[in-house]
């Protein structure tokens, strides 16, 4: 697997940092974990076969996560580079994925659904298990952030795992959820005395990723505060994990 970071802020503009979007790049396909305003032009920017993609999976509803998905939905109906596709895009989210899709549709006569090739809208429930993509089982977690938002787990049969938190507030679940897994991608909003309880501030995110012991850990959802710190020289001084800065353009093979 090869994670690509497109967006590893949040909903704060920032000059360095684009809204959360991550290019998941499997043996058997690609998907794009959330999909931020921005995420159409940092696909294109990262040189990404974006007319090829595969699955979209978003986490919750917040626009900072979701933003992107009907813009990008109305370019694929006139691009020159989808107008031969044929294949099916998968795009998979918690319940009231398809009523959300069809209101945005419905506001202005989009015809978001008007692309020359199928889509296919999955709306899955906390603890399903389903396919992701051929090949990779997907499970989901419910996470505390708000009431429909989901954390990801992807198993490749007999090789790689990942886990994409997605936003969340503290919970043990969670270490469970990625115990031993290859790569745990995992937001850190704040670096301490958060304001809100629906995020994780830096000791918690460390203390997650410790319980999980998962091989390599990234930090995302990255608010200004943590303009000039060092988030990995921070995470080695409390613990021996690998831990890396989701930073945007850094790609990761795993």
């Amino acid at each position: 697997m090869k994670l690509i970071v497109l967006g590893s802020g949040t909903s704060a503009p920032h000059p360095r940092r684009s809204s959360p979007a991550f290019w998941l790049q499997t043996t058997s396909g690609s998907a794009l974990l959330d999909i931020g305003p921005d995420s159409a032009s940092r696909m294109a920017q990262e040189s990404l076969d974006w007319p090829g993609l595969d699955a979209i999976w978003l986490s919750h509803f917040h626009l900072d996560h979701f933003g992107g998905l009907a813009p990008f939905l109305f370019s694929l109906k006139w691009a020159p580079e989808t107008q031969s596709r044929t294949k099916p895009l998968k795009i998979i989210g918690p319940v009231g994925l398809k009523n959300l899709i069809n209101v945005i549709d419905e506001s202005n006569n989009y015809r978001l659904f008007a692309v020359p090739f199928p889509l296919v809208i999955v709306e899955v429930k906390p603890g399903e298990h389903f396919e992701f993509l051929p090949g990779i089982q997907g499970v989901t977690l419910k996470t505390p952030h708000n009431h429909e938002s989901l954390a990801l787990r992807l198993n490749e049969a007999q090789s790689k795992s990942f886990v994409y938190t997605g936003d969340t507030g503290f919970t043990e679940d969670i270490s469970w959820f990625a115990k031993d897994v290859d790569l745990l991608l995992m937001e850190c909003s704040f670096k301490r005395n958060k304001p809100l309880q629906t995020h994780l501030e830096f000791a918690e995110s460390v203390e997650l990723a410790r319980k999980s012991n998962a091989r390599q850990v990234v930090l995302t959802h990255l608010y200004p505060e943590w303009d000039g710190t060092d988030l990995s020289a921070e995470a080695k001084l409390v613990w021996r994990g690998n831990t890396r800065e989701a930073v945007d353009g850094l790609a990761i093979t795993f």
